[in-house]
């Protein structure tokens, strides 16, 4: 993707032209799984639209295989398509809806049998070829569109957010099926979805688009420990990252975040050397909920900040603490422990070096 632009006319041209997806440049690579993430409405299913000729491109190109595509249809472009709704024939059974593009192809009868009893057993449904979709659960639904995509063997497979109707348990579990089946193929697989845990647990690197623009794009577990922005950093991850605000300060040697009169977070006596020019300045940090030590007594040596209980989630293997921090609310996530009292007054400790400053005007991370 070169970069691609949508841009959607009003009724007023000249003040109603709208970039849904804004001068996006990135490559998928040969036999990647790639994962567009974002919030409703960033772009992400638009820009799959225009991959797959859907929608039609305002600016950029799209080439596969150094192949531009541009103007070419839907079906000549040589990729398949997962919706969210399945998308499947009601009137047919599972074998005449998976063998359906074979046939459009003039494929021979034969080859079409072994491809789909080959297809429908790599997906486990080949128990359910002669029923009809209604008769189907919402997963065997979804192994069947999977089946009728990847039976064509497209240079590129296409998934529009297709496990948000199923239930978490079963999303869990298509989740490690469309691992294995990425495997198993060894395709090019773009997959569009909204839904932080599902890009970070199935992408080979993943793509975050906020208002039609890419954030940034990078493996996950580079964009959950060295986030480029605010918005990558508070997006991945959960229970998202928090973010408080105040004054940088120094004082003896040390650095610290003012947050109020009373209430100070230590940040050691070093800091990136882009901030020792910084203090007196405002500035937000982040830290994510794992990384706050939380005690019902002050560690010697610590400058834990004294922060009241407001509420709790026990989860069974972990605990969420969820404590004031003046008219904020700060998430601490730990082991499982006895549960605490509500007001209670706890110790939270910020470990300098898990902290990330994020600056005022640009909104770029510093950490």
């Amino acid at each position: 993707m070169q970069n691609i632009s949508k841009i959607y006319d009003g009724s007023d041209k000249e003040r109603s032209r709208k970039k849904a997806v804004d001068d996006i440049t990135f490559t998928v690579k040969d036999k990647e799984f790639m994962v567009i993430v974002g919030p409703s409405g960033c772009g992400k299913s638009t820009l799959l639209r225009m991959i797959a000729g859907l929608e039609e491109i305002s600016e950029g190109s799209v080439t596969i295989d150094g192949k531009r595509m541009n103007d070419l249809s839907p079906r000549d472009r040589d990729i398949a398509m997962v919706f969210q709704n399945y998308a499947l024939y009601p009137h047919m059974t599972v074998y005449d809806n998976m063998a359906f593009g074979l046939k459009l192809k003039n494929f021979a009868k034969r080859e079409i049998k072994e491809r789909v009893i080959q297809t429908a057993k790599m997906l486990e449904i080949e128990g359910e070829l002669y029923r009809k979709p209604k008769t189907l659960s919402g997963g065997q639904r979804q192994r069947v569109a999977i089946g009728r995509a990847i039976i064509r063997r497209p240079k590129v497979f296409l998934f529009d957010e297709p496990l948000s109707n199923l239930d978490a348990k079963l999303r869990s579990q298509m989740r490690i099926e469309l691992q294995k089946l990425h495997r198993e193929i060894n395709a090019t697989m773009i997959y569009v979805t909204h839904d932080q845990t599902e890009a970070m647990t199935l992408g080979n690197r993943i793509a975050i688009l906020n208002k039609g623009t890419l954030m940034q794009l990078d493996t996950p577990m580079k964009l959950y420990h060295h986030p480029d922005n605010r918005f990558v950093a508070g997006f991945i991850g959960s229970p998202t990252m928090n973010f408080i605000k105040g004054i940088l300060k120094k004082s003896d040697g040390d650095y610290f975040i003012e947050v109020s009169e009373d209430l100070k977070v230590d940040l050691g006596s070093e800091i990136h050397f882009l901030l020792q020019s910084k203090t007196g300045t405002a500035f937000e940090i982040g830290i994510r909920p794992e990384n706050i030590n939380i005690s019902k007594q002050n560690v010697t040596g610590n400058c834990g900040v004294r922060l009241k209980v407001m509420a709790f989630e026990n989860m069974g293997n972990e605990q969420l603490v969820y404590l004031i921090m003046n008219d904020q609310t700060i998430i601490a996530r730990r082991n499982a422990q006895d549960s605490v009292e509500i007001g209670e007054v706890l110790f939270a400790n910020f470990p300098p070096e898990k902290i990330f400053f994020i600056d005022p005007l640009s909104k770029s991370v510093l950490s």
